[in-house]
């Protein structure tokens, strides 16, 4: 069943057409277009910099899309709680062992638009492996994979072509490398080492 569209506040509408200006300012450009339908697993990446969430919010308002992203249950209090869920977040509650895998397969039964925003490095510091569970849910929810891309280089972003998870991870992970190849982040140096090898949701 789909759920009813928010209609965001205020407040909500003015930062996000601040973010725009700010990403726009900063002399960003967008590249591509949004895949559609518009139900898919968003890979963002590389996360070096706490500046990748102000550009990609940007990024976002430019295409006209208003993807969604996980946040831990706690933080969606008074008086963040709105603000929040009109930019798209999804509260997750963990604190009893709750699935979070299983919870945004269930987010995709019941939307009929839902693109699902995740980082697998789970963190802006230097990791070995990506976390995995971005790819669980893209195969259980049958969903494609769409590849986000901030490329600090050229200053240009948007988001990659379709990749439908095929259930060899490796393999599906060599295609999103492939396109990653020539995208710089903000730090280099803290870029992951390997997106393929051992596993971890």
């Amino acid at each position: 069943m789909a759920l009813q569209t928010r209609t965001p506040s205020l407040i909500s509408r003015a930062v996000k057409a601040l973010l725009m200006w700010f990403f726009r300012r900063q002399g960003w450009t967008v590249q591509g277009v949004v895949p559609e339908p518009r139900r898919f697993v968003i890979i963002a990446a590389p996360h070096t910099s706490n500046w990748d969430f102000l550009y990609y919010l940007g990024l976002t308002q430019t295409l006209g899309i208003q993807p969604h992203f996980m946040a831990k249950k706690s933080l969606f209090r008074w008086p963040i709680t709105n603000f929040l869920l009109d930019i798209g977040g999804v509260p997750v509650d963990r604190s009893k062992g709750g699935n979070y895998v299983q919870a945004m397969i269930d987010e995709f039964d019941r939307r009929k638009e839902f693109m699902l925003t995740i980082a697998p490095e789970g963190t802006r510091g230097s990791v070995k492996q990506w976390k995995t569970g971005f790819y669980h849910i893209a195969m259980a929810a049958k969903v494609p994979m769409v590849v986000g891309m901030m490329d600090y280089g050229t200053k240009t972003g948007g988001l990659g072509p379709l990749i439908w998870p095929t259930g060899d991870y490796d393999a599906d992970m060599a295609k999103v490398a492939a396109i990653y190849s020539s995208v710089t982040p903000k730090h280099p140096e803290k870029q992951m080492a390997s997106i393929t090898g051992v596993k971890d949701t």
